[in-house]
């Protein structure tokens, strides 16, 4: 049995407590919490605990699941947790991967742990999609496209922003694009000719909306690389409208074999919620971080570092029977 801890209860923290059930061999022992009051109201029969407090040695936890914004949460509690437990995350800012990593790689080193960094499905399973597009097809295309749907990450950059008291940050593909590259085409396209972002606002009491816009329309990493609309919506709007976190997207592999035949390789998820379904990601990746911890190992991986046997409960002769 592998001993979880919930680290950051939001929507993230509440996906991984519904899919910890689906795994037979995880139990939930603590959440970690900014809000510990509130939290056991609403999940009584588990243990809850600010975010420095230590829990009473009777709480045995394997594997931390951060559950925060990658931001300001994640950058912060990665290493903070990393020295206590082995941990998994799902930061998601592309471009700091490789100095996230490194932070983490360092910490839980020193502390004998392991570290899964940047699981979910972007970065995640598309990582691991456009690596083998890469490997299977050399000197090929390749495109990925998000939505449509509400991205997570941007959502909780947007609700950084002074003056902004929600946020729900959805991503278009755009339709010409993806049909150019279906047709076997391999064009050259930038951030801006791929997508395009809508952005929800509920601005607080007496805001600068234009303010907000421009902060939010102009932030690096997020916004700035692409066409991006704001509009200021209610507090009843954004409830009544904007309540489920739908997601989805392609990974495209465009090239052609040593015998130059034309080959497209797509794979596609489509996600009635994606912190559901990253939590459920995130529960697998604890259990491949628990094994590896167990085996001895210690530091940080992404999902291309992990064997996939090690996500699955099911023995390597059951996988090689079953599903190869």
């Amino acid at each position: 049995m592998v001993n979880l801890a919930i680290v950051g209860y939001g929507n993230v923290g509440r996906g991984v407590l519904a899919a910890i059930p689906r795994h037979p061999d995880m139990r939930l022992a603590a959440i970690f919490t900014r809000r510990p009051e509130v939290v056991r109201a609403e999940a009584s029969d588990i243990p809850v605990f600010r975010l420095d407090e230590d829990p009473p040695g009777n709480i045995n936890i394997d594997v931390a699941i951060l559950c925060g914004g990658s931001k300001e949460d994640v950058p912060m509690q990665g290493p903070m947790f990393a020295r206590r437990y082995s941990t998994v995350d799902s930061f998601d800012t592309h471009a700091r991967i490789p100095e996230y990593f490194r932070e983490m790689d360092e910490t839980a080193r020193r502390h004998g742990n392991v570290a899964i960094i940047s699981a979910g499905w972007d970065p995640g399973i598309f990582s691991l999609e456009r690596v083998l597009g890469n490997a299977f097809l050399p000197r090929s295309a390749g495109y990925t496209f998000w939505g449509p749907g509400v991205s997570q990450g941007h959502s909780d950059a947007a609700r950084k922003v002074p003056g902004v008291l929600d946020a729900r940050s959805y991503t278009y593909p755009i339709d010409d694009a993806i049909k150019a590259v279906r047709e076997g085409k391999t064009p050259s396209f930038s951030r801006r000719q791929m997508h395009r972002r809508v952005v929800y606002v509920v601005a607080r009491d007496g805001a600068d909306k234009e303010a907000i816009r421009k902060a939010i329309a102009e932030m690096p990493h997020y916004f700035a690389d692409y066409d991006t609309e704001v509009i200021f919506i209610s507090r009843r709007e954004m409830a009544e409208k904007h309540a489920t976190y739908p997601h989805g997207g392609f990974v495209l592999t465009s090239g052609e074999t040593a015998k130059s035949e034309r080959a497209i390789l797509e794979y596609r998820c489509q996600l009635a919620s994606n912190p559901g379904f990253t939590g459920s990601v995130l529960v697998a990746c604890a259990r491949a971080a628990y094994r590896l911890r167990c085996s001895g190992q210690k530091g940080a991986f992404t999902m291309l570092d992990v064997p996939p046997a090690l996500y699955s409960p099911h023995s390597p002769e059951t996988l090689r029977r079953d599903y190869m």
